[in-house]
């Protein structure tokens, strides 16, 4: 098995952004977060991946300052997994993902879950890229500048 590269130095933040989340597993743990999963045992029935693997994601996120752990909500002896700040800033990462799985991996009448505003209970407006200014961008319409 070939060992992993870090890309955790690398001038691209793709790159470096792809080092601390770039796994399925964990994308899909992160998502699973933010609808509202927050124990190790519930992770690990809704995704059906093996306790050794969640043990080892879990943990390498909470290194790298995506998950923090909190004294169980109810009282009991558990820890709960939830989001820092630099976690919860993946969302539209996670909504990009699943409007782009939406809107190119299911057929016009296939089932599939919606993401909706839980006030209105309408489905979510589609992610854009806008200029200063409000224009929509396409990818044609920006270019990558390095800094300093």
């Amino acid at each position: 098995m070939v060992k992993r590269v870090s890309l955790a130095g690398a001038d691209c933040p793709v790159a470096r952004a792809l080092d601390v989340i770039g796994d399925w597993w964990s994308l899909l743990i992160i998502r699973d977060a933010f609808d509202g999963i927050c124990r190790f045992s519930a992770f690990q029935a809704n995704l059906g991946i093996a306790k050794g693997m969640l043990s080892a994601r879990l943990k390498d996120l909470i290194e790298k300052d995506i998950f923090e752990t909190v004294p169980a909500s109810d009282g009991s002896a558990y820890r709960e997994y939830v989001l820092t700040g630099k976690g919860r800033g993946l969302f539209l990462v996670i909504v990009a993902l699943r409007q782009w799985g939406e809107d190119c991996l299911y057929g016009p009448d296939e089932a599939h879950s919606v993401l909706v505003d839980r006030r209105m209970g309408r489905p979510v407006d589609r992610l854009a890229l806008r200029s200063e200014t409000g224009a929509v961008l396409g990818w044609e319409a920006t270019e990558v500048m390095k800094t300093g």
